[in-house]
């Protein structure tokens, strides 16, 4: 497409909504695709949809190593920067933490959060829940069912209590995908039982040390009943 005006190209797609016109782009860049007129045996929205029963591409192809971009020209299982960051690993698997640590959860009828606002799928139990085992519960005076505050770094929630051998000692777990009752939420169903924001207890100092991400599993939190100083 070197040197060809990109209105001209999107004025050639073809389709009736902004996907098929986009599906159109992608069949003709890709590797079986007409090229804009460059290969005109190749492939366009079009010749797919004159084709319901499919289209035979012929027999497979081997890739590799062509799509690879190591130097080595090879599939790196450990590469340098992996194997120089083991020993942090490892004292990290050792370490044992003094106090409680938080880790997420999604559920199945979630998706993360987008089906919160479907009221065929948000029957039932309250699933925002602070999910502790029984040993710590009876350890920091939480009953099944009852508020609980938990305080991380950023910030503090409150959460009903879920006591579960679902989870370790030591370990504490909220879902993600929840607090729509904050500012900007539009959610109408959904802010009925809008849950407690996980993210309100990050502060974004943990981070991953080769990838740079946030830390979201495995942080240090408190946690009481409700009422209770932290």
């Amino acid at each position: 497409m070197h040197g060809r005006d990109p209105r001209e190209l999107a004025a050639a797609l073809t389709g009736d909504t902004g996907p098929e016109r986009r599906l159109d782009m992608m069949l003709r860049l890709g590797p079986y695709g007409d090229g804009f007129g460059a290969r005109p045996d190749g492939l366009n929205l079009e010749k797919l949809l004159a084709a319901p029963h499919g289209i035979d591409l012929g027999p497979l192809k081997p890739r590799l190593p062509g799509p690879l971009k190591t130097r080595s020209g090879r599939v790196e299982l450990l590469p340098q920067p992996l194997a120089d960051d083991l020993p942090r690993l490892r004292d990290a698997l050792r370490a044992r933490p003094d106090g409680l640590v938080l880790v997420g959860r999604r559920h199945l009828r979630s998706n993360n959060s987008w089906m919160h606002n479907i009221p065929a799928l948000t029957g039932g139990t309250n699933r925002c829940t602070l999910h502790l085992h029984p040993d710590d519960a009876e350890r920091l005076g939480v009953t099944d069912g009852a508020p609980v505050r938990v305080k991380g770094a950023g910030g503090e929630v409150v959460a009903p209590a879920e006591v579960t051998d679902a989870v370790r000692r030591g370990v504490v777990s909220l879902p993600h995908g929840w607090g729509h009752d904050r500012p900007g939420t539009r959610l109408r169903h959904a802010a009925a039982d809008p849950g407690v924001n996980v993210n309100q207890l990050l502060d974004g100092s943990l981070l991953d040390p080769l990838s740079g991400t946030a830390v979201l599993n495995g942080v240090p939190v408190e946690v009481a009943p409700a009422g209770t100083t932290l």
